[in-house]
């Protein structure tokens, strides 16, 4: 069940790890975008699976019937890598990832609600999260490898071929899986349910620390570049040292969560985050950026790997908790490009990353708040069933 979990997991991170990375450059060399109309293509995909992660959880969660859901956004996964393929007209592009693209990324939500009710603790959640990202890790190098050797439909083939193979693990996890419950009872309850006021502040908190993420990842390419001077490789190199840092940071995290609370561990990702952000201010040798790297790993997975099961624990419906985890993502995606603005400020990428300290500090005041008036949050809670 272990193994069966943890490669499910891996081809549904991989599908997409090839699929959004080569997503620009499939339109704008097959179907001649403008960068421009690339953006708004993103934007409106991205939109799409804003309102997905909402909509579709929440039907899942009525009958606890995650798995068969996910099999549906697997085909919609291989029917927008066929239009993508074959289409060469850019509207219809554009159409395919409102209405194919959109609700196939809600599947890998699903499987960690899948992984919820089914009773599956904390650490083994954390440990099959840890597959996700191996799979970002191998999937936009060899993404960009197939797309230079055979061209960008070499990409859309593996991502059917990807696509097929997650589905056939869900199949084979579905027989190995007991039927789960629905939202409202058994073990999909949650261990340590917050009022709304308070999982609207776990929300803001995420939100904020998720954008600093994606001012990190965004923007490495040009601080490298603009700022310390280097060769652009510096930033990939930054980037995947930082990757393949997290996860190992997960699978300690998932031993550490039996011994400590989630309020503690997340209290002291955000310190590590703070002066991650701090040294990034400071930075201006390549040794210095990568060995700072180590200090991102651990504060990402622990936002990544640690919030995903706090939302679980304080939000009763997986579904929708898994869904909203998600959300944070998007809308810390959409804040970060004023963030990013202000490296053409007189402040420069100091001040970005400062203003990134700043968010991150602030999410951490809001999480010892929280924490604070709910004193069960600082507990260990008890593990589900392993």
């Amino acid at each position: 069940m272990k193994l069966l979990a943890q490669t499910s997991a891996f081809a549904w991170g991989l599908q997409f790890a090839f699929l959004n990375p080569a997503l620009a450059l499939l339109l704008s060399t097959q179907l001649r975008a403008t960068d421009a109309q690339v953006g708004l293509a993103l934007a409106l995909y991205s939109a799409s699976g804003f309102v997905a992660s909402l909509l579709i959880p929440a039907w899942a969660d009525r009958r606890g019937n995650y798995l068969s859901w996910m099999l549906v956004c697997g085909a919609l996964t291989v029917a927008l890598a066929a239009v993508l393929g074959f289409t060469g007209s850019l509207p219809v592009a554009i159409i395919a990832l409102i209405v194919l693209g959109g609700p196939a990324g809600v599947g890998a939500s699903l499987f960690f609600a899948q992984l919820r009710a089914a009773g599956l603790g904390r650490a083994q959640i954390l440990s099959t999260r840890a597959m996700v990202s191996v799979s970002w890790v191998a999937g936009p190098p060899l993404a960009m490898v197939l797309a230079s050797i055979a061209g960008v439909q070499s990409v859309i083939v593996a991502i059917v071929v990807v696509s097929t193979g997650g589905m056939v693990s869900i199949l084979l996890l579905r027989r190995a899986s007991p039927p789960a419950e629905p939202a409202a009872s058994g073990p999909t309850e949650a261990a340590m349910p917050l009022s709304r006021t308070r999982v609207a502040g776990i929300m803001i908190a995420f939100v904020a620390l998720q954008a600093t993420n994606t001012v990190v990842t965004s923007a490495m390419a040009l601080f490298t570049v603009n700022s310390l001077h280097l060769a652009p490789v510096w930033g990939g190199v930054a980037l995947g040292v930082a990757a393949l840092a997290e996860i190992p940071a997960l699978l300690l995290l998932g031993r550490l969560t039996g011994k400590y609370s989630q309020i503690t561990l997340i209290v002291v990702g955000c310190a590590v985050g703070v002066a991650y952000y701090v040294v990034m201010a400071i930075v201006r040798d390549p040794i210095g950026l990568v060995a700072a790297q180590l200090l991102n790993a651990w504060f990402f997975a622990t936002v990544t790997g640690v919030g995903l099961t706090l939302f679980q624990d304080v939000i009763a419906r997986p579904g929708l908790a898994s869904g909203l985890f998600t959300n944070t993502r998007r809308i810390g995606a959409v804040l970060s490009g004023g963030i990013i603005a202000l490296a053409a400020s007189p402040a420069g990428f100091p001040g970005v990353f400062l203003s990134c300290a700043a968010l991150t500090a602030l999410a951490l005041i809001i999480t010892l708040i929280v924490g604070r008036s709910r004193p069960s949050l600082v507990q260990t809670a008890p593990e589900t069933s392993e």
